[in-house]
């Protein structure tokens, strides 16, 4: 574990794992509880559903706590705004690529804990984001894909200002 790769998380990302952590903890959690304990009073356990669903719910959250507390530990926090070289692709970066047939995608490289493709947040390690690495306006990268290698030219690249 000691030779792990930095687990790298924006500030908004590392804010909604603590959130989503919270809740389960402070809310969700108590409530199942004391759902549980409800149903366990009232006898025959074998075919209370209450009961059932209400361990099976209290086993779902627990991991899921597990898993987020092992990623808020890990996590390296990164502001993309403070990156020093932001003439580069870094994590945080909001990049416009261009493929061989001139169609534009923009994204972001963002942690592997928040990435959504379909929100166009890449994640640090994914096969595009290690390819675009230190890239620069105008650099062409290859990708390798499971459908195959694609050719990506870098048009752009931004960062978020600086908070303050």
């Amino acid at each position: 574990m000691a030779d792990a790769p930095p687990r790298f998380i924006t500030p908004e990302g590392f804010a909604r794992i603590r959130a989503e952590y919270e809740q389960l903890f402070a809310e969700e959690r108590p409530k199942l509880v004391e759902t549980i304990s409800w149903a366990a009073a009232n006898g025959d356990r074998s075919e209370n559903g209450d009961y059932i669903y209400g361990r099976k719910r209290l086993r779902e959250i627990d991991r899921r706590l597990g898993y987020l507390a092992k990623v808020m530990k890990a996590a390296k926090v990164v502001d993309p705004a403070a990156q020093p070289s932001q003439g580069e692709i870094r994590f945080g970066a909001t990049v416009e690529l261009a493929d061989e047939d001139d169609n534009r995608r923009i994204l972001t490289i963002v942690g592997d804990d928040e990435s959504d493709a379909t929100a166009g947040l890449i994640g640090w390690n994914a096969p595009l984001a290690r390819a675009l690495r230190g890239a620069k306006v105008g650099d062409e990268r290859i990708v390798r894909l499971p459908v195959g290698e694609k050719s990506y030219e870098v048009m752009a690249i931004t960062y978020p200002d600086r908070a303050g």
